[in-house]
């Protein structure tokens, strides 16, 4: 039992790193087209110059 003393923390602190990340990509607008990313993959043409 005292092994939880140390596992509780962790598992907190794992799951609190997670959920920043998680939050971070949300903000940095990773999300915002995931149909042209689809659709870009099936491509032929070549993008030399991608959109930022």
């Amino acid at each position: 039992m005292n092994i939880l003393v140390y596992l509780i923390p962790v598992s907190l602190f794992l799951g609190g790193i997670g959920l920043v990340a998680f939050i971070y990509t949300v903000r940095s607008n990773q999300y915002d087209d995931p149909e042209g990313d689809s659709r870009r993959i099936l491509s032929d043409e070549w993008d030399d110059r991608p959109k930022p």
